[in-house]
């Protein structure tokens, strides 16, 4: 029997959360890590999920397309792939391409950085797409405008190599996803207190700021950078 991942340090992201903290479509994000099937001459064919998650093996969430942390990473690397215009097909190909160097969740992975772009171009010859929709060019533009900014841009590092935390808005590092606290739920990150739970007293307290700050003992900047990010993903 596969030993189910601990809660602890884990994160625990719902499918439509993970979505709108990446910024895609619930339906989107749940045919990639679901699968999905299609009609193909006389009969079909099926994709399947782009990798396994965390809880795939968990009794109580696997039902329940329950992201961890380290899916929602890799789901941010692949949405800011596809935003780019990068295929699907290049993209499993990439992710099985860097699993076989770097191990599970490979695309939030520091040595990505290193060695992204040979694993990308192996993955655009291994997934067959026409080299004149993928050239070198566009290889190289897919690399420095998507895979170096997806690692780097607001994440923390361990010794690992791999990310430890996640700072959404980069530039101002208020808010912070940690697997460790709050089960990665977004938070402000000297205080701890979950974004969703200011943006909620911000409404009920009359959109005082300064009144929900003095409550929760944190600043009114930090109230409003919590109902800001709280509206970006409502949006």
């Amino acid at each position: 029997m596969e030993q189910q991942p601990s809660l602890l340090g884990t994160g625990m992201y719902p499918l439509p959360r993970a979505a709108r903290l990446v910024g895609v479509e619930p339906r989107t994000v749940r045919r990639w890590l679901k699968g999905y099937s299609w009609k193909y001459a006389d009969g079909r064919k099926a994709s399947g999920p782009l990798w396994s998650l965390q809880y795939a093996n968990d009794e109580d969430f696997a039902g329940e397309q329950v992201l961890g942390f380290h899916d929602l990473l890799e789901l941010r690397t692949v949405a800011r792939f596809v935003q780019q215009g990068v295929s699907l097909k290049v993209i499993r190909a990439t992710i099985d391409v860097a699993r076989e160097t770097l191990g599970d969740y490979p695309l939030h992975s520091r040595r990505f950085v290193t060695d992204g772009r040979k694993i990308f171009l192996e993955a655009v010859e291994r997934s067959g797409d026409d080299p004149k929709l993928l050239d070198v060019r566009k290889n190289q533009f897919a690399i420095d405008a998507v895979i170096r900014p997806s690692l780097l841009e607001g994440i923390e590092y361990g010794d690992n190599a791999h990310a430890q935390r996640w700072f959404p808005v980069a530039k101002k590092r208020v808010i912070v996803l940690d697997p460790e606290v709050q089960f990665g739920e977004p938070i402000i990150a000297d205080a701890g207190v979950p974004t969703d739970t200011l943006a909620a007293a911000f409404a009920a307290e009359g959109k005082d700021a300064a009144r929900v700050a003095r409550l929760y003992r944190v600043t009114p900047q930090a109230v409003k950078a919590a109902v800001a990010f709280e509206l970006q993903m409502a949006a």
